[in-house]
Order: structure tokens, then sequence, then C-alpha cells
């Protein structure tokens, strides 16, 4: 996309700073950062957020994740690349970013929150709805990633 669109923190910095709260909060979380930037990536894959696939998968690269397993999110389902906690958290995800076509089911809550105390599956869900809001900033506002 070409088209400049708003600054979103410069039409809406009130709006904005609570959004940045939303992500200090996210980063003390007790859940790994590795896993809350595979389910960032996740999340924005889905949304097609360019800005924050580019964003999050550098993010990934620099705490030392693989490019491999990068390479291999959108398919997580067919590689033995996720240990089954990441797995949990990635399907977690899934239903949570397409919430309006799957809801959550019982079978799907019952397998995530087996791998997660009460705590984790809070932040979980946290960093989940956080990140689908940033993707509707960024696909709405056609944010792209620097070159």
């Amino acid at each position: 996309m070409s088209n400049k669109r708003i600054d979103y923190y410069q039409a809406a910095p009130q709006a904005m700073r609570a959004m940045m709260g939303l992500e200090k909060a996210a980063a003390q979380s007790v859940l790994p950062a590795a896993l809350r930037e595979l389910v960032r990536i996740r999340a924005s894959q889905i949304n097609g957020c360019a800005y924050c696939i580019d964003m999050h998968t550098t993010d990934a690269l620099k705490g030392g994740e693989t490019p491999r397993r990068l390479m291999a999110i959108s398919a997580w389902k067919e590689t033995p690349f996720f240990d089954a906690r990441e797995r949990a958290a990635l399907l977690w995800t899934e239903t949570l970013t397409l919430v309006a076509q799957r809801q959550a089911p019982d079978e799907i809550y019952a397998d995530v929150s087996g791998h997660f105390s009460e705590q984790e599956l809070c932040e979980l869900t946290f960093v989940i709805a956080a990140i689908n809001a940033w993707n509707r900033f960024g696909v709405g506002f056609a944010m792209q990633p620097q070159h």
C-alpha cells in the first residue's frame, strides 16, 4: 500500500499512551518473551498485518529465535518444531484471533488450560488481545515495515 493514512499516535495520543501501557503490562508477564513473540507473530499472520509481522519476527530473532521456527509458525500444526506448551499457545491465539468464526469451545479451552497456570492463561489471553488490537491499527492505517 502506498496511500498515506493518519498517524494514529499524533491523532489520538491519549489512546496511544493507553495502548503503550498495555505493552508495558505485557512485558511484565510471567510468560517467556519468546512465547509472547510467537503468539504476536501468529495473530499478525492471521490478521495480515505486515508491519507487526516484521516487528515481531525481528524482535524474536534478536531474542534468539531461529529462522527455521519463525518460517514455520503458520504451519505449526504440521511441524515438529514447537513443544506442547507452544502449540497450546498457538492454538489459543488462533482461537481468540478468529473468535467470531470459532468461539472458544470447551475442548480447546481444556486443552490449552492444561498447559498454563490461571495467571499464565490470563496473561496469554491479554497478549493475544493486545496484538489483535495493534493489528487493527496496523492494517486499518496501512502501516508498512521500514526498508
